[in-house]
Order: structure tokens, then C-alpha cells, then sequence
């Protein structure tokens, strides 16, 4: 990696803390969102199905709706520019032939791999155990938030992830089909007032070995 890049992205990193409050007068317009959420959907993803799904909640209303859903974080759903819901979609791979279709008309794949790799994603995905479903979706949707994450703080906003709250409510809370939508987490996204906190991270000799 370069000496500037690694500088930016030591700089970002730096900089991302997880935040409690947030200024309630800075709002994200709709067109800075659909950036930014644009900018995460290039994350990886098991066979390219892409299978997050967001829903924004910024209105007043919506936020309310939200609140009993929360296990405390009612500071950040009050004071956040928004709360993003993220979720994983156990149907995703259903759009397999349309991704694949524009990749072969975009000159990015041949034709001979989308016809041997359709067929068999959907296959082995609709075959696979309702709970390896879930683990594959959360997983894809988790680089996804994380990527947004980074992109969020290099457009100059600060966010914090939550995956404790009333996870069997969240899907219908907002009219979505429970048992194909699975809530992956919440991510409070604004300006932050306060500093945030500091964490201590554990050494790379901690938690990796070689072999």
C-alpha cells in the first residue's frame, strides 16, 4: 500500500468511533445517502448475489416507530441524521440471472460463465439449510456495513453499529416479511457533538497465529 493511501486510511480509521449523540440539526439529503449506499454496495458478496437490504429511517414518525424496537441506544434514534436498517435477504440469489445478464451486456463476464454459474447458484442456494442461509446473508451484509461504515466517516459522518435490540420485531415493524429478511444491525449515522469513545484493541500476536 502506498504511503498516502495507508495515510488516509490510517486517518479514517482514526477517526471512525463509535458515537452516542449526535447534532439533530445535520441532516443527510437523500442524494448524499444513495451516494454513500451506493459506494458500500461495492463490498463483497457470495456469488455476487448481494444480498443486503437498507431501510433508512430518518423521519420523525419513523423513528418513533422504531423506539420500541431498541434496547437502549434511544439517544443516537433521537439525534441521528438516521438509523439504517440492515438486513440480509434469504431470497437475494433470485436476482442472480439479472446480475449476471448485465455483467455479460456490460462485456464484464462471458457468456459461457454466466450459463454455467446461474443455474448452479441457484441450485446450490435454494438447496441450502434455512439457518446456512442466514449465517451466508449476514456475513455478505456485514461487509457491506462495515464498508458504509468507512465510506460514511470519509464523507465527514460518524456512525455506530448496534446488534442488541428486539431482533424478532424489527422486520415486521416496517412491513417486511420476517422470515425472509434477517436483521443483521443498526447503524446510527450524523454529526457527532461529543468525542466518542476510545477502545484498546488486542495485538495482532492476540487474536492471529501462524502456522
Amino acid at each position: 500500500m502506498k504511503l498516502e493511501h495507508l495515510n488516509d486510511f490510517n486517518k479514517i480509521i482514526a477517526e471512525r468511533k463509535s458515537i452516542r449523540k449526535y447534532d439533530p440539526e445535520v441532516k443527510i439529503s437523500k442524494v448524499e445517502m444513495t451516494e454513500m449506499l451506493k459506494l458500500a454496495s461495492t463490498a463483497p458478496s457470495a456469488a455476487n448475489i448481494q444480498p443486503w437490504r437498507v431501510v433508512v429511517v430518518e423521519s420523525d414518525e419513523a423513528k418513533a416507530t422504531l423506539e420500541p424496537v431498541l434496547m437502549g441506544n434511544k439517544l443516537q434514534n433521537e439525534t441521528s441524521s438516521a438509523m439504517l436498517l440492515i438486513f440480509g435477504d434469504l431470497l437475494a440469489y433470485e436476482n442472480v440471472e439479472r446480475i449476471y445478464d448485465e455483467a455479460v451486456e456490460k462485456q464484464l463476464m462471458p457468456l459461457e460463465v454466466r450459463e454455467q454459474q446461474v443455474n448452479t447458484i441457484r441450485a446450490g442456494y435454494s438447496s441450502l439449510p434455512t439457518e446456512v442461509l442466514r449465517e451466508v446473508v449476514k456475513t455478505d451484509a456485514s461487509l457491506f456495513a462495515m464498508q458504509l461504515m468507512l465510506i460514511a466517516r470519509s464523507y465527514g459522518y460518524d456512525t455506530n453499529p448496534m446488534t442488541v435490540f428486539y431482533q424478532d420485531q424489527l422486520a415486521e415493524t416496517f412491513s417486511l416479511d420476517p422470515e425472509r429478511y434477517v436483521p443483521v444491525m443498526i447503524l446510527s449515522i450524523g454529526k457527532a457533538v461529543e468525542e466518542g469513545y476510545r477502545s484498546i484493541r488486542l495485538t495482532v500476536d492476540e487474536f492471529s497465529s501462524w502456522k
